[in-house]
């Protein structure tokens, strides 16, 4: 049993496979922020910052990513062996509405070498819970949930 496994039934589970596919369209979208011309990579970036903010504000589940995972990929994959708490997901949508943020306000002042950076940072969070299914925000969640709780 995973450390974000649903225990409590006062939050519905979500499919862990769904963040993952998630993370992968935001990694094409900040990969592409990085490759293209400045009005380009500001669009694409405010369109991620918005993704975010919808994850961050009404949970994952609630996104245009989930909603392409529940309609076009989850029909075709057996169910899962076992739900996801939603809380740390929807927190590292809050970390990664910062970092994009951040980005777009230094993108928008004209500090593009800062701006890249922090999406390069957000990048490299998304690839790894892509590809590994290691959530960076989800860690941060839970050590933060442990070090108040005590």
């Amino acid at each position: 049993m995973s450390a974000t496994t649903v225990t409590s039934p006062a939050y519905s589970g979500i499919d862990p496979r769904g963040p993952r596919v998630a993370a992968s369209l935001t990694s094409v979208v900040l990969a592409l922020v990085l490759v293209t011309p400045t009005p380009v990579a500001a669009v694409l970036l405010a369109v991620q910052a918005v993704v975010f903010g919808i994850g961050a504000v009404r949970g994952v589940q609630h996104t245009p990513y989930a909603v392409l995972f529940r309609t076009a990929v989850r029909p075709r994959l057996a169910p899962p062996a076992e739900l996801e708490d939603p809380r740390p997901p929807r927190f590292a949508q809050a970390v990664g509405l910062a970092f994009t943020g951040v980005a777009f306000v230094l993108l928008l002042a004209g500090a593009t070498v800062a701006a890249l950076v922090a999406v390069g940072l957000a990048l490299v969070a998304a690839l790894l819970n892509a590809v590994l299914g290691l959530c960076l925000g989800c860690e941060l969640y839970l050590i933060l949930r442990r070090a108040t709780t005590r």
